[in-house]
């Protein structure tokens, strides 16, 4: 099992000047402490307008300052937008951050999920899934041609030489973001390693996994010519901690996360309230005191907890045969030095039981060559992406999404 942390450079209000400052250096220390500590992957989404809860629209950027930082750890784009991006631009920052991390770049791709973020680059949620695939067949051969041209409906590019081109050949590892869980499925289809944002039981892991490699070994369908990446990541809050209780009282920002995420997708489209409008930390410490239940509930899911406890859970997750999970620890007002602490906790206790696991690699090997038949199993029972402890959260506006 490969474990990766992940970023979405949130900052609740208020903000004071100095903190966005704050917020970008101390997430770079905490990638040296995660190189030091042998965790194997950092994600950096890309996100545009999303106050509070993303403060990165620029995840090329981050990754090629932590390149710099760091020596072993794996960089990832979890994702690039191929909408709201050019894919000459998108083939050269990818073939940059390789060149820059000495071929540690993993290529994450996704379609963004809210029209406050589509809309300003002239894009839609109707047909941001075209453009997408559109994107993915124009990129692929600017890694490896020496000159390409793409005409299709959404672009339209001109016989050109895109460099440089990449360390790894013909590319980086290919991953698409799935924040529906169906998507999984889809990643599998189209040969990506899966970026699963949800938050599931070992159980729901299970059938995802599953449908996932059933449809990578069966079904598989790749949008253009590039080498398949049969990996499937999920995403976990996490904070470890001495005790349960220690846990738990530091893992505020968990809570937060899974606040905003729903209150912003209670509306159409997922449209975001108009900037300034909405003080979405004001928002969740209200609902915190008028749901102190259902915080405590949710603060018993995850990778939040002692060694010990964070040991039997993923023994349970090793069983459901995950690549990776990916630990969210930045989130909400979670004090940087709590992350550190917690990824050298982790690193230290937790992680060495799990980072060598021939059973795995044998069950994988198996799955891929055929020796190994999954069975069908039936996803509608594990189509909940929040998991059975989530946050649920009914605000009475409808300007949120």
């Amino acid at each position: 099992m490969k474990f990766g942390i992940f970023y979405e450079l949130q900052l609740p209000r208020p903000w004071n000047d100095g903190d966005e400052l704050r917020l970008y250096q101390n997430a770079l220390t905490q990638l040296e402490t995660a190189d030091r500590l042998a965790y194997d992957y950092a994600w950096v989404v890309e996100h545009h307008f999303l106050e509070e809860y993303s403060h990165s629209p620029a995840p090329e950027s981050f990754l090629a300052a932590a390149s710099q930082r760091t020596k072993n750890i794996r960089l990832g784009h979890g994702i690039f937008q191929l909408t709201t991006n050019h894919p000459a631009r998108v083939a050269e920052r990818i073939a940059v951050l390789d060149l820059l991390s000495n071929g540690r770049c993993e290529f994450g791709m996704g379609e963004s999920a809210s029209i406050t973020e589509l809309t300003p680059f002239g894009r839609d949620m109707e047909t941001k899934r075209e453009v997408f695939e559109e994107a993915v067949q124009a990129i692929f051969p600017m890694f490896t041609k020496v000159g390409t041209e793409h005409h299709g409906k959404y672009f339209d590019i001109p016989l050109r030489n895109v460099v440089p081109k990449p360390v790894q050949k013909p590319h980086p590892p290919l991953w698409m973001a799935c924040s529906q869980l169906p998507t999984i499925e889809r990643a599998g289809q189209n040969g990506f390693g899966a970026l699963g944002f949800q938050f599931v039981s070992a159980e729901a892991a299970h059938a995802w996994v599953h449908a996932y490699y059933n449809a990578i070994t069966k079904r598989l369908n790749k949008l253009a010519d590039y080498e398949i990446n049969p990996n499937m990541a999920l995403v976990s809050f996490f904070m470890c901690a001495e005790t349960d209780e220690e846990a738990r009282r530091r893992a505020d920002g968990a809570t937060f996360f899974q606040f905003a995420l729903r209150y912003y997708g209670q509306a159409q489209n997922r449209q975001r309230p108009a900037p300034g409008t909405v003080n979405m930390w004001d928002e969740y410490n209200k609902w915190k005191r008028e749901n102190p239940e259902a915080q405590e509930a949710a603060l018993r899911g995850g990778l939040i907890g002692s060694p010990e406890t964070l040991r039997k859970k993923l023994r349970r997750f090793r069983a459901s045969h995950i690549d990776q999970v990916i630990l969210l620890n930045q989130a909400g007002k979670n004090t940087h030095e709590h992350i550190c602490e917690s990824l050298e906790l982790f690193g230290k206790e937790v992680m060495p039981e799990f980072q060598h696991d021939p059973e795995h690699d044998a069950w994988k090997k198996g799955v891929l060559d055929g020796s190994i038949q999954l069975e069908e199993i039936d996803t509608q029972a594990f189509s909940d992406r929040y998991g059975k402890l989530a946050v649920n959260v009914g605000p009475k506006t409808a300007a949120a999404g």
